[in-house]
């Protein structure tokens, strides 16, 4: 087994000043960070609306577990963090449409805020990618 630790970045300005990586893999662990919903040139995406925060923080997420060389079908965990958990149906609905037929174990917690206010969910995913 290849126990070579191995980093995944997204880009973000706030990896390298809060030295942190996006994934990361050794053997066949794979765990995602606190994933926020950052759109490409830095903004917050879909302000105010939780499911479509939701989905970005899942389509940033996904891309990460491919480039660790894992597929959401390997997700076993994923930690949902919102500032409001009274709004739960709405990540759920996205995390329903990418994960109702794989079923990982899942968390929902009420978080008091996040590093940009106007952040409303994160989202953590861990894998275990399956031999063969």
């Amino acid at each position: 087994m290849d126990n070579t630790r191995r980093t995944v970045s997204s880009g973000s300005p706030l990896e390298p000043e809060i030295g942190f990586s996006r994934a990361v893999r050794i053997g066949s662990q794979v765990a995602v960070a606190g994933t926020a919903p950052i759109a490409d040139d830095g903004s917050t995406t879909a302000p105010g609306d939780v499911y479509g925060q939701t989905v970005r923080c899942l389509d940033i997420a996904e891309r990460a577990l491919r480039e660790a060389g894992a597929d959401l079908e390997d997700v076993v965990r994923t930690r949902i963090m919102l500032t409001d958990v009274t709004r739960w149906k709405e990540a759920a609905r996205a995390h329903g449409e990418r994960f109702a037929a794989i079923r990982p174990v899942t968390t929902f917690v009420e978080v008091s805020r996040f590093i940009d206010p106007a952040w409303l969910v994160e989202v953590e995913v861990d894998a275990v990618v399956r031999a063969g």
